[in-house]
């Protein structure tokens, strides 16, 4: 039994035998995971982004020249889709934090996906399931519906698998390597530059040779091709299964949190206790989700301590586990304190997400109307014009860790630099230029558009080359290797350890509320303006809604800069790990 008073010395007992026990998971961890699970984990990464990006990277330009959608239903339709894919994670994390464990996530929500792969590649390659054609100035015929419901049957199949795949594979590969194991210092973080490397080199792929295959060979290939990709994903992952490191679920960390809720409102009228230690603390009750550390107790959020408050209600007895709806640990409670501390930064990557959408929507647009010709002969897909945005990403990600990273210690004395939050501001700063760029590249459209007499010509192509495009799109790159992936390593870095599913999908729900937040401002504008003309571009005014972006992400970075300041890091004890007769004391 653990008490509420220091003097207990049950609670010394207890946290030996916690010891034992995470020395014996310690030694038996490291039989498996580590470097030689990466190949099959990042190649199925790449597999499985190569299908995801080839299925929605091109999707607009399917929507309105296969299925005859309106411009901005289409972006929405877009942007809905990206925003229920990155919203599904929630139900992914809480299956695989609670129940099923991370590997079978990944591989069941995988071979969902394929399934909405596999109808979207049917309705494609048989006519039936499309309008007929149209050309020229004919008036062409939307899709009837029942060939809708096979495409949006198709989206909910992926977005549903996409919510299993997307909060477990970037933790799912983090846990093949032992933070604690002195042999292998700062693996994870070498982990994370890869993983999103590979994603990075997955997607360039996706954005030119199967975006080329689309549009010049046939949509049947050009899906057909990532849907094999995505089966392949499932036979590379099996094929490892036997080196990974499972890590066993954890119990339901929804459950946790609102059993510190109701605790805390339920004692709500007793007094609070101005000395933590008299706080109740059980080391073994927690050492399965505490395997890094236990949370230290802090004092922002004291009306959540109650729920750590032993009351004579409490009965608390050496042979029984209290009434979690009555009584938590603290570091059950300060698990509840990471969380609502990490929203208000995870609620500033909204508005960077909904800029980001736009180059999937309306520069893809903009991009249709220049001119893109390479050569004579070879013709720039406009979705391939996000290859430059991969590009930059990928060349900041390599210059940040051998020449930024060497370059910021010196001023700052930390050793990656400097910290995620820093780097976060950076990325949400580049962004505003980026779409305050993208702004005065329409103006500079549209004046070559009047200049050729092309006003009134939405088919026509526009003496300008597609290339004015490059600045917003590397900017927008640069930007998202600073922002995502700074944002994407303070959820994993700041979440509970048995919550890091859970947090990773949180990630993603910033990414889908800020889609949903690009449909809403689409819809509204579209409403009450004539910025975003359905069929005409060329007569909107386009850089209005790219200027009205980039004021409110000047707002946003004003917010989160608040934010930041004021944030608290995640505090964790030290702890100390018997290994072979070796003691290896660490903090983390």
């Amino acid at each position: 039994m653990a008490t509420a008073t220091p003097e207990n010395k049950d609670s010394f007992a207890t946290s030996g035998n916690a010891d034992d026990k995470q020395s014996k998971a310690f030694v038996n961890d490291n039989e498996k995971g580590g470097i030689k699970t990466m190949p099959f984990i990042l190649l199925n990464e790449i597999c499985e982004k190569l299908a995801m990006v080839g299925f929605s990277k091109n999707m607009v330009n399917y929507l309105t020249q296969q299925l005859h959608m309106p411009l901005t239903k289409a972006a929405n339709t877009v942007t809905n889709f990206n925003g229920t894919s990155s919203l599904t994670p929630l139900l992914g994390a809480f299956i695989a934090d609670s129940y099923a464990g991370k590997f079978w996530t990944i591989t069941v929500s995988t071979a969902i996906y394929l399934a909405g792969m596999i109808v979207l590649t049917l309705s494609a390659a048989l006519p039936q399931l499309r309008p007929p054609p149209c050309a020229g100035d004919q008036v062409c015929q939307e899709a009837n519906g029942s060939q809708m419901a096979v495409l949006y049957l198709s989206l909910l199949l992926a977005a549903l698998g996409s919510g299993g795949i997307r909060p477990c594979v970037a933790a799912f590969g983090a846990e093949q390597f032992v933070e604690e194991d002195p042999t292998q210092p700062k693996k994870t973080w070498v982990f994370f530059n890869w993983y999103y490397f590979a994603l990075g080199v997955s997607i360039l792929l996706a954005s030119t040779v199967l975006v080329y295959i689309q549009d010049n060979v046939g949509w049947s290939w050009g899906l057909g091709i990532p849907t094999l990709a995505m089966a392949l994903s499932i036979i590379v992952f099996l094929i490892g299964y036997p080196l990974y490191r499972n890590l066993d679920p954890a119990g339901s960390p929804y459950t946790r949190v609102l059993q510190v809720f109701v605790a805390a409102f339920r004692k709500r009228k007793i007094p609070s206790i101005s000395d933590p230690k008299f706080l109740y603390v059980n080391e073994e009750l927690d050492a399965s989700i505490s395997t890094d550390g236990l949370l230290h107790h802090t004092k922002q959020l004291k009306f959540l301590d109650k729920a750590a408050i032993v009351t004579e209600e409490d009965s608390l007895k050496s042979s029984e586990k209290p009434n979690f709806w009555r009584l938590n640990t603290v570091h059950r409670v300060e698990e509840l304190k990471s969380i609502l501390r990490m929203l208000p930064i995870w609620a500033a990557g909204i508005l960077f997400a909904t800029s980001n959408a736009q180059q999937n929507t309306f520069s893809l647009q903009q991009a249709n109307t220049m001119e893109r010709h390479l050569t004579k002969s070879f013709v720039i897909p406009s979705a391939s014009m996000s290859v430059f945005g991969m590009l930059s990403m990928l060349i900041t990600i390599v210059l940040y860790d051998r020449l930024l990273v060497r370059v910021a210690r010196r001023i700052t004395g930390l050793e990656r630099g400097i910290n995620f939050l820093q780097r976060m501001a950076i990325g949400f700063f580049i962004a505003i230029i980026a779409t305050m760029i993208a702004g005065f590249v329409e103006v500079k459209r549209k004046h070559a558009a009047s200049a050729s007499g092309l006003i009134d010509s939405p088919e026509s192509t526009i003496p300008i080359s597609v290339f004015w495009l490059v600045p917003q799109y590397s900017l927008h790159g640069i930007a998202e290797a600073f922002m995502v992936i700074g944002h994407l390593e303070f959820f994993y870095n700041q979440a509970p350890e048995s919550m890091r599913s859970t947090a990773t999908a949180l990630f993603w729900t910033s990414i889908s509320v800020g889609d949903y937040t690009s449909t809403l401002l689409v819809t509204l504008v579209h409403k009450y303006s004539d910025w975003l003309p359905n069929r005409n571009l060329n007569k909107g005014k386009l850089e209005y809604f790219y200027w009205l972006l980039t004021l409110l992400q000047a707002l946003n970075i004003v917010y989160y800069l608040i934010c930041a300041k004021f944030y608290t890091f995640k505090p964790l004890s030290h702890k100390t790990e018997h290994v072979e007769g070796v003691e290896l004391t660490t903090q983390v």
